[in-house]
């Protein structure tokens, strides 16, 4: 069974899922990354690919994507670190990146090359659902990854349910039409979460966008399936205090 499904099945709520950039912030970071995020709570770890134009994303992640580009980090330098991850981390592992890069580098191989890698699901922003559905989909299913589409509080009831049939593995409900990192009250959606809800979706559904600290994530979580929390952790891999050290004391700060 695919790693997210089999998390769903047995964990239906407070699910965590933290953000990281690949090759931030330091080239080869990502296992130390990774394994700090398994041994302090996490439930699920989003590794983004980095690009030189992350529409989706805040300042915060811009800059650790320009760090990571800088360091050397590219699809294939990705791959290669990934390569014996699965010897000790046992988390689902999501790609999230943009087209561009992935079709430079080629849909079916990238998804062979994350399947062989122990990837679980795949995250593009940039994906319209009609290219997906009539193109892409197949490379998706032959090498048995969830596809995770986007729906915001502006995406209509019956567009939801469209975007909810085509995703798998789960929802990925935008908190706000914003970029990430933005400081916007999640107390404010709590009447969006319900509706979300309130429809009873095929997919689990977490929440992303603002998630920074224990109050906003239990505010998310308490009418969905969980949060994704990217931004503040990628703030907390600034610290000087080192990997394992700054994701013990953020991920304490979310769940503790």
């Amino acid at each position: 069974m695919n790693r997210i499904d089999q998390l769903f099945k047995q964990k239906h709520h407070n699910v965590l899922n933290v953000y990281c950039t690949a090759g931030y912030p330091h080239l080869n970071s990502l296992h130390e990354v990774l394994a700090s995020l398994q041994a302090h709570g996490a439930d699920i770890v989003e590794i983004g690919i980095p690009y030189s134009d992350p529409i989706a994303d805040g300042p915060v992640i811009q800059q650790s994507n320009m760090v990571a580009l800088e360091n050397g980090m590219s699809i294939p330098v990705l791959f290669e670190q990934l390569e014996n991850i699965r010897n000790d981390i046992h988390l689902p592992i999501i790609l999230m990146g943009y087209m561009n890069p992935v079709l430079q580098f080629g849909m079916e191989k990238f998804c062979a090359a994350a399947e062989k890698s122990g990837v679980d699901g795949i995250i593009l922003p940039d994906l319209p659902m009609y290219e997906f559905e009539t193109e892409y989909q197949p490379f998706f299913e032959k090498h048995r990854l969830r596809f995770i589409f986007l729906v915001t509080p502006e995406t209509s009831e019956t567009r939801t349910r469209e975007i909810d049939g085509l995703s798998s593995g789960f929802l990925y409900a935008v908190s706000s039409s914003s970029t990430t990192g933005k400081n916007k009250a999640i107390e404010d959606q709590v009447a969006y979460f319900k509706k979300l809800q309130d429809m009873k979706l095929k997919n689990p559904v977490l929440v992303g966008f603002g998630i920074k600290d224990r109050l906003t994530f239990n505010s998310a979580a308490e009418y969905t399936n969980g949060a994704i929390i990217g931004s503040a952790y990628i703030k907390a891999l600034g610290d000087t205090t080192g990997i394992d050290l700054s994701t013990k004391e953020f991920l304490n700060g979310i769940l503790a």
